[in-house]
């Protein structure tokens, strides 16, 4: 029988750090990332549903949102300052990410590979996948959010212009998104409270 690497690769995520250019209190990895990303993608699409009407998958958006970075485990994390620093290394960056995502594709059997492409690719053409999508980014930009918030309240002042930075790419998002803004007016206040403040 054949043996494949890819949920041993995959399982390799909470070996990469984020966040490398800055000082940070408390490390964070891809792996948390992932699950954070998970969790807000799928509170987004259900926001969605059942204030906007919209018809989103809810579950898949979280899977999504599980394997979002997992070409990072072959790239690394390339620094955001980095990776948009102009077209060509943003287009040179792109490029690599997507063969880092095919040789994680070719670690599994061939008969699964439709589903999980189905997950890292997905329909360029229906539109409730694709406006899916793009609350999975605003999941992803959320989750930077929160990072800059937990380390501005340890007293770590290394994140305050990426939480600027992060702010303003949100204030953009929630125009598009009713569901980003419901969601930063509503839970983000909560976050940087200590455990009994969240009690009360």
């Amino acid at each position: 029988m054949n043996r494949y690497t890819f949920f041993a690769t995959i399982s390799r995520m909470k070996y990469i750090e984020r966040w490398a250019l800055m000082r940070n209190s408390r490390p964070e990895n891809l792996s948390e990332h992932a699950v954070e990303v998970a969790m807000i993608a799928h509170a987004l699409c259900i926001i969605g549903n059942v204030r906007y009407g919209r018809k989103l998958d809810g579950e898949k958006a979280a899977l999504i949102g599980i394997y979002h970075d997992a070409s990072e485990i072959i790239t690394g994390d390339m620094p955001t300052p980095v990776k948009y620093f102009n077209n060509e290394i943003t287009g040179a960056y792109k490029s690599l990410e997507h063969i880092a995502e095919n040789s994680l594709l070719e670690r599994l059997p061939e008969d699964l590979r439709p589903e999980f492409e189905d997950i890292f690719n997905g329909s360029k053409t229906d539109e409730n996948e694709i406006y899916m999508r793009k609350l999975i980014k605003a999941a992803d930009k959320i989750s930077a959010l929160i990072k800059c918030i937990e380390e501005e309240n340890s007293g770590n002042r290394e994140f305050c212009t990426a939480k600027e930075s992060t702010l303003k790419s949100l204030e953009e998002m929630k125009e598009k998104y009713p569901e980003v803004r419901d969601f930063l007016q509503e839970f983000i206040p909560s976050y940087g409270k200590t455990l009994d403040e969240l009690a009360l």
